[in-house]
């Protein structure tokens, strides 16, 4: 076979790393792997190619090395491509290092007993030891800053590996001056907090451990590869494990202080990752003094960086007052503020430091949850900078809003409350004026954190609710925020008393509305807003049931028989019927039932308005609470209540009437199984012969449904069976596949059915494999085509294949021993239907298969010396595998 050229491997990989199931529903794991591997061995690709061919092993490890072994293979494959790699392809030298590692970190290969894990550790190490370039030169320089980052993986994910190795590393960071000299520095210190970390765990680890530590320069620690080391948070100091020394560590001391002075000759990221580990070390060791880190402070407090600020608070929240000062704190929380209005940032910059200043670690924090708080020293002079306005971006507005709110909360400030209330007063004036849709959920969103903050002010809480009302009146497409910002607000306060305010006012101005001024469209919303107000326990229903009475005797809304204003009505009714206060609406709620069930258009309607009346007239309230309560969960699907047909605010599942069954009680049992059905797959469902109970010996209206496991195929119809009984012949179904690329795949099938007390289920069915002879089509061509027009046709196909130059078709051969039976057995058997030459004494027979859409394959069958021989050639290289098991398996002696 022809193997895929530059031009074709690109878009592989790309449907690979876009979605590697779906790229290998079409093949396997093991035979794309030892695609990509023999393109990485075959010298003839260039080297551009083999970098592209490293990426899928590079992005996905574990799904092209599903196991240990496969993962050591693979990385023992790519080690012997290194070592061959010409010296001056540095770049498919650096991609293969990073391959190796994805591998053997990936499918945990990286163990004492796995040779390719030690060698291409050794290698690593040897890499990295050519320092200041002495040896290969600049050139090379690139293959050590690569070898450094695979090592600082290796010692990330088995933290401790390279603990005995610290001398060594120390020495050769010391000895590098190039521009490497950082990633010298933080493959050390990462060895440094790991190797700390590791004897702080250990029992009785005192200073002389901790010396004979930093002098180590052994083997790798393949026991970090055993055991995982614990993570702990740096700013909790009550989970930072601590290493315990009498004395002062000197030794210690000079690396961390040595570290420190030489972090400014690292970029801000590399300087900010330094930093983490380094106030990490501090953290573990009792002796070392957060004051090692003074000198950084006033270089760090005017830093633009975002990453430096981080480790920044990170140390402050590790160290608190035994490094900041106050003055030092109240320095940093006014930067903060001035940062998070600085007109040169772009908005996510702003937005973190203001979750910073929300979250700043104080001296003397409030609370230690982690929660937002504000911190003692922003009070509202410092703070008002930041007051949110109308031209403020969503999310910069909002989080200013959160931010104020706290700060004149704490403050009692009457006059910055005043001043976010005008502020939401300008939000709905906008809002009001038609405003887009982001500033309409901009306004709600801001509505509900000052009431989160400040519901207990009733004027300002009265105002909002008038405010609101008016909104609603003007706009009552609103109703579904309104709805949302009550159940949001009752969720959030413990006092549901400005909901309650809130919902009665809206109720109010909706039921005195003049039902001639009501149109149909407004309507729709105001009865969302009842069926919500209905929900009340505190809030009076006698007039909601009066306006839905008097709405149906004065408009023509029963006679227009509308299913949706119907339903609404009834979910309102629903409601009401789980009241408290049903007694008193009693009267009323029944005469607006039997309006409707008399008189309502819609026959649906009028049935479930009867049902409601019946329940109303006929059950004590706990009964009728008991019908009308949620069915309790069982397993994946809820036990269906009685009324569950109305309610919209009503989950979906407890609307369902289609029931699961335990087991499944229904299997497809194919007709024929020999392997040549084409694209119509017939097959005979049936009822299981387990254990079925009774129910389901008659089953009716079968609906037999199928999805796909893959893209390869169209999306299929599903399949209706009448009925099915068990002590009658079965009917024959034909399942029709239309594929988009012939591949074997399985169709996952499940069907609905209908047993004899009208009670509708749904029960899974095993999968349906669609094996890929199943695809095999005769030629498509005339039946009356003559024999030797075939044959032409046959031999024309097969000399283009042979010199096709787009690389997309195949040729191959395949030879196999002749057992007990014949070749021309054989030949019957699985070619009877493709066969172009069908004389019985010819020496070659010719097949040719066709797979859908548009492909072909050709055979030359003949007997060899001592084998028989098969000549293949197909259009498409992709189907190679398939063909090939195909023919294994039916010239396979067992």
């Amino acid at each position: 076979m022809a193997a895929p050229g530059p031009i074709s491997w690109a878009p592989r990989v790309a449907a690979f790393s876009g979605s590697p199931s779906r790229f290998l529903s079409g093949t396997s794991p093991e035979a794309f792997l030892g695609e990509l591997l023999r393109d990485l061995r075959d010298d003839r690709t260039s080297e551009a190619t083999k970098v592209l061919l490293l990426s899928p092993l590079q992005e996905y490890p574990l799904v092209l090395c599903p196991s240990a072994s496969v993962g050591e293979e693979t990385a023992e494959a790519l080690m012997a491509l290194f070592a061959h790699a010409p010296p001056k392809s540095l770049n498919l030298r650096c991609h293969l290092m990073l391959a190796i590692t994805s591998v053997l970190i990936c499918t945990s290969c990286v163990k004492r007993d796995v040779k390719v894990a030690g060698s291409f550790l050794d290698l690593l190490v040897l890499t990295i030891q050519d320092t200041n370039d002495h040896k290969d030169g600049s050139a090379f320089r690139l293959l050590r800053a690569m070898a450094c980052d695979c090592l600082r993986e290796m010692e990330t994910c088995f933290p401790g590996l390279l603990s005995q190795k610290l001398e060594a590393l120390y020495f050769l960071k010391q000895q590098e001056t190039t521009t490497l000299h950082q990633a010298y520095s933080l493959l050390y210190t990462l060895v440094l907090k790991n190797a700390v970390h590791l004897l702080s765990q250990q029992t009785g680890a005192g200073d002389g451990d901790l010396k004979s530590l930093l002098a180590g320069n052994e083997d790798f620690d393949w026991q970090a590869t055993e055991k995982t080391l614990p993570p702990f948070r740096v700013s909790t100091m009550e989970q930072i494990p601590m290493l315990q020394t009498s004395t002062e560590t000197k030794e210690l001391k000079s690396v961390v202080s040595l570290l420190l002075e030489e972090s400014y000759l690292h970029n801000p990221v590399s300087q900010s990752a330094l930093l983490r580990e380094l106030i990490q070390v501090v953290a573990m060791v009792q002796a070392l003094s957060p004051a090692i880190f003074k000198s950084q402070l006033l270089r760090l407090f005017g830093t633009m960086d975002i990453s430096l600020l981080h480790s920044t608070l990170l140390m402050k929240g590790a160290f608190t007052d035994s490094l900041f000062t106050t003055e030092d704190e109240n320095f940093l929380l006014k930067r903060l503020l001035g940062m998070a209005q600085h007109p040169l940032l772009n908005t996510s910059q702003k937005l973190f430091y203001m979750d910073c200043i929300l979250h700043f670690p104080e001296n003397r924090p409030m609370s230690l949850n982690g929660e937002e708080s504000l911190p003692v020293l922003v009070t509202p002079r410092l703070a008002i900078s930041l007051l949110p306005t109308v031209f403020n971006d969503s999310s910069t507005m909002l989080c200013r809003m959160n931010l104020l709110c706290l700060v004149y909360l704490e403050a009692d400030n009457e006059e910055g409350v005043g001043y976010l209330y005008d502020h939401l007063m300008a939000l709905r004036k906008i809002v009001d004026n038609h405003g887009t849709r982001e500033m309409t959920t901009t306004f709600f969103k801001a509505v509900f954190l000052f009431l989160s903050y400040f519901y207990h002010n009733e004027k300002l809480a009265n105002e909002m609710t008038k405010s609101l009302c008016e909104l609603y009146s003007r706009h009552c497409n609103l109703a579904p925020n309104l709805i949302n910002l009550t159940d949001q607000i009752q969720k959030h306060l413990e006092d549901p008393g400005w909901v309650i305010k809130l919902l009665n006012a809206l109720q109010n101005q909706i039921v005195e509305l003049p039902v001639s001024q009501v149109s149909l469209q407004s309507l729709c919303w105001h009865l969302k807003i009842l069926g919500r107000v209905a929900k009340e326990t505190q809030v009076s229903q006698r007039s909601t049931v009066h306006f839905l009475f008097n709405l149906l005797i004065s408009s023509d809304l029963c006679g227009s028989g509308d299913w949706r204003m119907g339903n609404a009505i009834l979910a309102i009714c629903r409601n009401l019927l789980q009241h408290p206060s049903l007694d008193q609406v009693f009267v009323d709620l029944a005469d607006l039932l039997q309006f409707m069930m008399h008189r309502y258009e819609d026959t649906d309607i009028r049935d479930h308005a009867r049902f409601y009346y019946t329940l109303l007239t006929n059950l004590s309230r706990e009964k009728l609470s008991g019908v009308l309560a949620m069915g309790p969960e069982v397993g994946q699907a809820k036990v269906r209540s009685l009324s569950s047909i109305m309610a919209e605010s009503e989950e979906q599942s407890s609307c369902l009437t289609i029931q699961p069954t335990k087991q499944p009680v229904l299997q497809l049992v194919r007709l024929r199984d020999d392997g040549m059905l084409g694209t119509l797959c017939n097959g005979r469902p049936e009822i299981s012969k387990g254990e079925v109970d009774s129910l389901f010996h008659k089953l009716f209206s079968i609906c037999l449904h199928f999805d796909l496991t893959d893209s390869n195929y169209e999306e299929m119809s599903d399949i209706s069976v009448p009925c099915l009984f068990i002590n009658r012949k079965p009917p024959v179904v034909f399942l029709k596949l239309k594929p988009r690329q012939p591949y074997p795949t399985s169709l996952r099938a499940c069907a609905i059915f209908t047993t004899e007390d009208g009670l509708s289920w749904h029960t899974d069915l095993a999968d349906v494999p669609v094996a890929f002879p199943d695809i095999f089509q005769p030629l498509p061509v005339p039946a009356d085509w003559p024999l030797e027009t075939r044959e032409q046709l046959f031999e024309n196909l097969w000399k283009s294949l042979c010199a096709d130059e787009s690389r997309q078709s195949a040729i191959s051969l395949f030879c196999f021993e002749i057992g007990e039976r014949s070749l021309r057995d054989i030949i019957d058997s699985h070619f009877h239907r493709f066969l172009i030459s069908k004389q019985a004494d010819q020496e070659l027979q010719k097949a040719l298969l066709f797979l859908p859409p548009q492909f072909h394959v050709l055979l030359k069958i003949r007997n060899a010396e001592d084998a028989a021989r098969v000549d293949v050639a197909m259009d498409n290289w992709k189907l190679l595998p398939f063909i090939n098991s195909y023919l294994k398996s039916i010239t396979n002696p067992a």
